[in-house]
């Protein structure tokens, strides 16, 4: 099984598998129909607060990632992704940011490969 990372303005191609959304609120100007998104797991993206806290700043990068992974705890999302996961041999986590290192993605990827 692969977890790759794609941002959602990146264009659609069959070899990203299934494709799992990773924002609380839906990016800007993509048509949902046009998004080729399997599954939108909003409740898995990071809480408004964190968010505008972290408001991708490479200097709070590690602190977001902590404070991520602390908001993951017990989400019922974190376990419906995994089972995805292991399911599909290749899932792509979506996300919207145009910081392409540091995004909820990317935290996320990590912090299910130590789970």
């Amino acid at each position: 099984m692969t977890v790759n990372l794609k941002r959602i303005y990146a264009p659609y191609s069959e070899s990203d598998g299934y494709r799992v959304l990773v924002e609380r609120l839906w990016p800007r100007g993509i048509a949902k129909e046009k998004a080729h998104v399997d599954l939108w797991l909003r409740e898995i993206g990071p809480s408004t607060e964190l968010r505008k806290w972290f408001n991708h700043e490479d200097s709070k990068w590690d602190t977001f990632v902590e404070k991520y992974s602390q908001e993951l705890s017990g989400n019922n999302s974190v376990t419906l992704l995994q089972q995805i996961i292991s399911t599909h041999p290749i899932v792509t986590l979506i996300f919207s940011s145009r910081n392409e290192e540091h995004n909820n993605a990317v935290a996320l990827k990590s912090i299910l490969s130590k789970s």
